[in-house]
């Protein structure tokens, strides 16, 4: 009942995953206005044909080919995407034709998506545009089948354990990050055995990596936390492995344990449970998709950290002790390279430092 990101959306991202310089977003220029505005800051030029009221009726095709052929005139890409949108795709826009017409000295992936593609699922639109990539000889269909695997199984998540459920959720805030951040340092300084599992989804692992990235050793140097996480370098296109190499460069605590690659957040959360049902934990503390983590499987204490205060309240029922939100992780990781400032992470280096104050005193 409550909104949803869109296949629209998921179709730019996933074209932007591959690296393509320019987007042609074939509608109305208010369509996904601000997910194409984001993309601009990742190097990806978005564009769009304009279409208007007389276009619904008439067409617009000669529209797209006119901004085909003008943007790459202006931007000289070797790599282009057409991205369909409701508007387009209702009155049965011919995108391939457009690109024939047009008959540019670069490739050009059509996809036809629009807002209500299948179910209406935004992985529906990412599906699309692999499809679209495979035929234009952009990628292998084995890549594409691996990747279409992991958004279903997303999906399957999302609708089970998230927040697709079919009813409406309150946007909740969660709890306190002063209060939260003091119970993990407490945890650690108390010899409690702590695990991190960062379980994130493409570039919002440069947010979410920040909630590791503190030093251990200034609050019990004998009590090193376990760290796991999908930071598999070789799984994925090409710009989600260099997320990962980044990031495993960036942080000083390296995982003990790698369980899948930044696009394989569905069945990585399965992967890290695994590895730590025989730890015998104190605390665990998910980040990023929690919600793919079967923390009903542990009976202890548990903090979910998540990008979504629509998900507070479905990671409560799942069993999480302790909820936190971390807001905008998709626009403060845009066009970066490097892992950038979480509020609870900076809570968690605070509480250390409360933490030193208190036993110099």
């Amino acid at each position: 009942m409550h909104p949803r990101p869109s296949p629209i959306a998921a179709t730019l991202y996933t074209l932007r995953d591959m690296n393509v310089d320019v987007i042609v977003m074939h509608g109305p220029t208010g369509c996904c206005f601000r997910t194409a505005r984001l993309l601009e800051s990742d190097g990806v030029r978005v564009v769009t044909t304009g279409m208007s009221e007389n276009d619904f009726i008439l067409g617009a095709g000669e529209k797209l080919v006119e901004t085909l052929t003008e943007a790459y005139e202006q931007f000289k890409p070797k790599l282009m995407g057409i991205a369909g949108t409701c508007a387009s795709m209702i009155i049965g826009e011919d995108l391939k034709d457009a690109i024939e017409t047009a008959d540019l000295p670069c490739t050009v992936i059509p996809v036809e998506s629009h807002g209500g593609s299948g179910e209406g699922d935004n992985t529906v639109g990412a599906i699309m545009a692999l499809d679209a990539a495979v035929e234009a000889g952009v990628i292998p269909r084995e890549e594409s089948d691996r990747q279409i695997e992991m958004l279903e199984k997303a999906t399957e998540v999302e609708k089970t354990r998230g927040m697709a459920q079919g009813k409406y959720i309150k946007p909740n805030f969660g709890d306190s990050k002063e209060a939260i951040a003091k119970t993990v340092v407490k945890a650690l300084r108390d010899n409690k055995k702590v695990a991190f599992v960062l379980n994130v989804k493409k570039e919002t692992s440069y947010l979410f990596a920040d909630i590791i990235n503190f030093d251990y050793g200034k609050i019990n140097p004998d009590n090193k936390p376990l760290f796991v996480a999908n930071l598999d370098e070789n799984i994925g296109l090409p710009r989600i492995r260099q997320h990962a190499v980044n990031i495993n460069d960036q942080l000083d605590i390296e995982p003990d344990f790698i369980t899948g690659g930044l696009d394989e957040y569905p069945i990585t959360g399965d992967n890290a449970a695994d590895y730590l049902k025989d730890k015998d934990l104190d605390l665990i503390v998910v980040f990023g998709v929690p919600h793919a983590f079967p923390i009903e499987d542990f009976d202890v204490e548990s903090v979910a950290v998540t990008d979504g205060p629509r998900l507070v309240e479905p990671l409560r029922d799942l069993g999480y002790t302790h909820v936190v939100a971390e807001l905008d992780a998709h626009s403060k990781t845009l066009g970066t390279d490097e892992i950038v400032f979480s509020d609870f992470g900076g809570m968690i280096r605070s509480a250390i430092g409360w933490l030193e104050d208190d036993n110099n005193n």
